[in-house]
């Protein structure tokens, strides 16, 4: 029999995480996909790019809701696809990650009526503060399937009360991607383009609201990075949230002055998948490149006080360090000195998760 599945995106994070999954829905005759873009990620680089460079068809739907608050963004969201669920009627709705659209799609399908699949579910950072936070543990508590990219997930969600029966650790649909795309980013011209040699330079990720909304914690992170560009180069393609942010403040003139960090728009995904493995290190407040790092076996200094992904750090080569200014400097120091930061791959991040999910759904579903 077959049912109909409508997988929903919206951010640059959530791309990589459907591509495989998006794929393996075509392999089976069982299932009708439909896929649904939000907008909320909508400037070339952040959205056209990557569906290019991960070759994801064309969406289906988009919603076009465009940046604004978190609750009005969230608003916006369901307002628009509680329309496109009354159209299409899926017996699936897959969500991903931690974003607006994530939860906003989520809490609009289970108030219709449609079963929901959080992808990457049961990640914690135990910290409220955080928008993904709230997104995470919401969107967990309203789905039919839950699935987990690592053992701490499995443990969250059950003492959590989830029902055991619901969980299911798949591996990482992010990994998917990347062991899909390591070696054709390797033919990205971007470390030509910036006159980079592989492991004479640094990368660097930020976008946090904790990291860059506020004055004062974007103008502390430009210090510690004025100490590290002394020693190596620093490659910094800016999220347009950080640099939106950097205009308010009136920032730039602090950047200029680094003469050893490097600005650039916002890179495709094959275009950066390149830069971090060819990198000697990299900095960053995303979750997903914590991931990715581990894979890559590259070192990644996590410019936060705590992380959803504790198997990165457990296992992998991510080093949290907290956002203090000494201990980010003395680790960055350590690296470019040549400590070996050294780290394994985590239990099911074999390119396989995707292939998982969709044979799960399949025999629940059909």
């Amino acid at each position: 029999m077959q049912f109909k599945v409508l997988s929903v995106v919206g951010t640059r994070p959530n791309f990589i995480k459907i591509a495989p999954l998006v794929k393996e829905t075509k392999k089976r005759k069982e299932i009708r996909h439909v896929l649904v873009h939000t907008g909320q990620h909508y400037d070339k680089a952040m959205s056209k790019l990557f569906f290019d460079d991960l070759e994801i068809p064309k969406p289906d739907v988009n919603l076009g809701v465009g940046s604004s608050s978190d609750v009005t963004q969230t608003a916006k969201i369901m307002m628009k696809f509680e329309k496109v669920l009354m159209k299409e009627k899926p017996n699936l709705v897959i969500v991903v990650g931690d974003v607006n659209s994530t939860f906003a799609a989520a809490i609009t399908a289970r108030k219709c009526g449609i079963k929901v699949a959080h992808v990457e579910s049961g990640l914690r950072s135990f910290d409220l503060s955080m928008p993904e936070e709230t997104n995470r543990i919401l969107t967990d508590h309203i789905s039919d399937f839950l699935f987990t990219t690592e053992e701490s997930a499995n443990k969250n969600l059950i003492n959590e009360g989830i029902d055991k029966n619901n969980i299911y650790f798949v591996g990482n649909v992010m990994i998917d991607t990347l062991l899909k795309h390591k070696e054709k980013a390797q033919k990205s011209p971007i470390l030509k383009k910036l006159n980079l040699k592989k492991g004479n330079y640094a990368a660097l990720t930020l976008h946090r609201p904790s990291n860059v909304d506020d004055e004062d914690s974007l103008k502390y992170i430009l210090s510690i990075l004025d100490a590290i560009q002394r020693k190596i180069k620093i490659i910094f393609p800016m999220h347009p949230r950080t640099l939106k942010n950097i205009k308010k403040f009136n920032l730039f003139q602090n950047l200029k002055n680094q003469k050893n960090l490097i600005i650039t728009e916002p890179l495709g995904y094959l275009d950066f998948l390149s830069l971090m493995s060819n990198s000697k290190f990299i900095m960053t407040d995303s979750g997903g490149i914590q991931e990715e790092t581990t894979v890559l076996g590259i070192p990644c200094i996590t410019l936060r006080n705590n992380t959803e992904r504790p198997v990165t750090v457990e296992q992998g080569t991510n080093l949290l360090v907290s956002t203090d200014k000494s201990k980010i400097i003395q680790t960055a120091n350590k690296i470019i000195n040549g400590i070996d930061v050294k780290g394994k791959i985590p239990k099911l991040w074999d390119g396989k998760a995707a292939e998982r999910i969709v044979n799960i759904l399949v025999s629940r579903l059909g």
